[in-house]
Parts: C-alpha cells; structure tokens; sequence
C-alpha cells in the first residue's frame, strides 16, 4: 500500500468552492486502482470537488483539485511530464504536492498551488480523503473489501457505474435486503422480508443483523445444496459506513445446521457522493464456494451486474426523480419496522455532519 503524503503548500483559495453538506473528514473510494494508469489523467468529481488522479513515476496515486489557477481550466486535460502535471491550456506546471513548480508567464507565486488531496492505495480500491489532511489517517478507511484479498481469481467479481440519485436512497436500499424479495427474482426467496432483525451502533458504524428460520433457499443459492427444495436457515449481515462504503454478508445452511456448513457471500457496495443527485457506485462480490470456475465466476458477473444496474438503479434514479431536490425524509415518506436500519444510519450521519460543520465553525471564527 502507498503512503500518505502530506501537502506541504497551503491551499488554494478555489478549494471547496462547493460545500455540498457532505461529511468531509471521511474516506471515500475514488477509483479501483486499476483505473488509474500512469500517464493517463483520471478526472473525477468527490463531494462536489473536481479532482484529478494520476500516479507518479514510482506508480504512487496522486490527487489534485482539478483546477488550475490561471484561469479555472481542468488539469485533467493536460500531460503528465514526469512527476508532474502540466496544463494543457497555458503551460503551468504542477508537482504532486501541488506546487507550481513551473509558470511561462511569471513568478512561482504561492498562490498559484492547487490543493493536494492525501490518496491511498488499499485491498485494491484507491480512498481519497477529503477533509483536513492532518487527520488523514489510513487507519481508518473502512475494511469492506477484505475478503479479495488474497482470494483465488475466480472467487470474486468488481464493477463500478455511475447512477443519477442521491448516495443514501442506495444506502437505505442495501440496509433493508427485504427488498429482494420483489425486486430481484435471484436473489431473493421470500423469507428476507419477514426475518428476524436487530440493529446495533458500534462507534460511528451501523450492524444490522437478519436471521430467517426453515425457508427455501434464494434461487441463486438452491442448487448449491444437496437438496435444492429443502429449507434452510439464512442470515444477512450489513456493516455500514458514513463514507457510504458498507459490506453486506449473506449465506445459508441445511435447516438446523451451524453456519460453518453452508455457503457464504460477502458484497462491497461503495456509493461515494458526486453531488447531491450523483453517486459513484463500487461494488464487488465474492464466495466461498466455486472458488475455482472461471465459467461459474463469469457467469456471476453477469448476474450481479443485471441485479444492481438493471433492477436496483432504474428502481432508485425513478425515486430519485419522484423525491426531486428534497431530501427523502423531508417528502414524508410512510415508514415500517424494516426501515430502522437506514433510519439510524440517516440520523447518525446528520449527526456527524452537524459535529464536523460546529467544529469547522469553531475554527474559522
């Protein structure tokens, strides 16, 4: 993993030009490492900033504000010259520090840095930080991802979109997995929605628990088990970050069986804000079982990117645009019991937002 490194030139004035009521001091997954190639620019928007990612020449990922300081224009259109991005536009230079290390046209003044944003390389995801660099510390980035880690090739599958709604319509949807039962023939088998669930904080994280006793098997899971029509025991388990990254584990064994006898899933879903309307969706998928079937593994793939693109994306940019620039809970939605997962997960964020804004208040007075 790649270090963070720490921006040794104030900020540039443009920075934060868009406070979009997000949580700042938090980090959030900006790309899957392989998207960002040396020599190739990557731009992005994070929170309302335009960043821009690029590796150096020892293959180290490097995020700036994806402005210059001349006249606005995006350094993302420009060349990356060594260990540095020059743009494209009227020649300025910048190093991965933001400094402006090279001005045609004038002195190398400090106003013409651009902010440098601490960008971490971890289990295969890069994690952007967004907030005040000094309290970057990678030991907080969120462990949803653990389970690729050394796991066989053909045991997990990735993918990554972008959705026009609201990052926590998609939070609240993997926090209530009941919704299977009707919005995703595969993966659900009718018993999500009447299981047994318990809802916990553990620091500034969510856990929801749900256990189904004795009940047919979900469609994708059925043919793993000796008897396809026989019921099982099934549990779903979601962590939950403010960052929008969430881990949900799934599984079942034969009725009456331990846990350590059937089959389990593990599912990353990372929605990382655009704006207040966009979402950048990281998923990826993985099992202890076929661990070895490329075909199997394809197929997989296939399966997962019809459930999340086709069935849960139309669903939530539809209620997305029904909800319009309201927040859901200021349309006055009608609740039941199996929103109280998303509800303290909604109610924990404002929370944090309102402590890091009193906070930044404090210091700005």
């Amino acid at each position: 993993e790649a270090g963070v490194a720490t921006p040794s030139v104030p900020a540039h004035r443009l920075e934060g030009i868009v406070n979009m009521g997000f949580l700042r001091n938090a980090w959030y997954a900006a790309a899957w490492a392989d998207e960002i190639a040396a020599g190739s620019p990557v731009a992005r928007t994070i929170i309302g900033d335009p960043v821009v990612m690029w590796r150096d020449e020892a293959g180290r990922p490097v995020a700036l504000a994806d402005i210059c300081p001349h006249r606005l224009a995006p350094l993302s259109k420009g060349l990356q010259q060594g260990n540095t991005l020059r743009c494209n536009y009227h020649g300025l230079r910048f190093n991965t520090l933001g400094e402006c290390v090279e001005n045609p046209h004038g002195p190398l003044l400090k106003s013409l840095c651009v902010r440098s944003y601490p960008l971490v390389e971890h289990q295969g995801m890069l994690w952007i930080w967004m907030g005040q660099p000094a309290a970057a510390d990678p030991v907080h980035i969120p462990d949803v991802l653990g389970f690729t880690v050394d796991a066989p090739v053909h045991s997990w599958v990735k993918g990554a979109t972008h959705v026009a709604a609201n990052h926590k319509l998609f939070e609240d949807n993997i926090l209530d997995p009941g919704h299977a039962d009707y919005l995703h023939p595969l993966l659900g088998g009718g018993g999500m929605s009447r299981s047994k669930r318990t809802v916990e904080a553990r620091g500034n994280q969510l856990y929801l628990h749900m256990w189904i006793d004795a009940w047919a098997s979900p469609p994708i899971m059925a043919p793993e088990f000796a008897d396809p029509a026989a019921p099982t025991d099934q549990w779903i388990e979601v962590w939950w970050h403010p960052c929008g990254a969430m881990l949900l584990r799934g599984g079942a064994t034969p009725a009456g069986r331990p846990e350590s006898e059937g089959i389990d899933t593990w599912t990353a879903h990372i929605y990382t804000p655009e704006t207040q309307g966009k979402t950048h969706y990281f998923y990826a998928s993985g099992r202890n079982y076929k661990v070895d079937d490329a075909g199997y593994n394809a197929g997989m793939a296939i399966g997962l990117k019809m459930a999340f693109e086709q069935e849960d994306l139309p669903m939530i940019e539809a209620q997305q645009q029904r909800i319009g620039n309201r927040d859901l809970m200021e349309a006055g939605p009608q609740l039941f019991a199996m929103d109280s997962a998303s509800i303290r997960a909604r109610r924990m964020y404002d929370r944090l937002l309102a402590a890091e804004q009193a906070q930044a208040s404090r210091e700005a007075a």
